[in-house]
């Protein structure tokens, strides 16, 4: 990115996709890097919660169990059983709603003090989720119930398409199921997560800039930044809440679809 002159001799570097690049926590020659530590707070964290919650279940549910109780609540009937139908949504419950609450919580970490990094805008790490767990799986399914050439026609052949768009439907259809698919799942919350953050950092570096070192007239300016930054963060919130829910929602869907008898 090119520098922003904001006073005579005085320049400002807007932060960059090199600021995602953390370098290993203990040093050079060593691997452990800050998003790594993150994934695996973040593994602690929701482990924790649910054990702790679930620890002395109650009838009438005190408020952590009751905050459990919803999210898992949520995960069942508004995302597994929604999209893979109520027969056969149960085995798949647990795997919804981890991940969920994984890919959740590590977009949280972009707003907690001190943290303050989405471990989700490290492509590798969507990516990851995507192709390990959730496209095996759903093609796993989905030729265990239909079988090898069952499953492939389900998924290439949609029901009544014309015999001669078949040569050019077949290819696009490939592409789309088997190629596609887990890249596009990993890029959403990888996308969402590295422009969100690298938004926030802009407004509020930005404005810091210009309180301090900006030439007397453009110190107001840093109102505006500051005032971004305060709105970009309730945006980025949602957007973190929504992207989780998006990832679990299409990992669900993927799995229904390998399972319908129909394309």
């Amino acid at each position: 990115m090119g520098a922003l002159v904001v006073a005579e001799g005085e320049k400002f570097v807007p932060p960059s996709a090199r600021d995602f690049e953390l370098p290993p926590i203990f040093g050079d020659g060593t691997f452990v890097t800050k998003p790594m530590v993150l994934i695996v707070l973040s593994v602690v964290i929701v482990a924790a919660f649910f054990l702790i919650s679930s620890r002395k279940l109650k009838v009438v549910p005190g408020k952590g169990q009751f905050m459990a109780e919803s999210v898992y609540d949520f995960g069942r009937n508004n995302i597994a059983r929604e999209q893979i139908g109520a027969k056969d949504f149960k085995p798949f419950v647990p795997l919804i709603l981890t991940i969920f609450c994984f890919i959740l919580v590590n977009n949280l970490f972009g707003l907690i003090p001190f943290i303050q990094f989405p471990t989700m805008s490290h492509f590798g790490f969507p990516l990851a989720i995507s192709l390990i767990v959730v496209y095996p799986l759903y093609h796993f399914v989905g030729f265990r119930r239909h079988g090898f050439s069952g499953y492939l026609k389900n998924q290439l052949i949609p029901p009544g398409a014309p015999g001669f768009i078949l040569p050019l439907l077949i290819p696009i259809e490939f592409l789309q199921k088997f190629v596609l698919n887990p890249l596009t799942l990993a890029l959403r919350v990888f996308a969402a997560m590295f422009s969100g953050h690298l938004l926030l950092a802009v407004f509020t570096l930005g404005g810091s800039y210009l309180l301090t070192e900006a030439a007397g007239p453009l110190k107001p300016v840093s109102i505006v930044g500051f005032a971004m930054a305060i709105a970009m963060t309730f945006l980025e919130a949602l957007i973190q809440v929504l992207q989780a829910y998006i990832f679990a929602l299409l990992s669900a869907n993927y799995i229904g679809a390998a399972l319908a008898a129909d394309h």
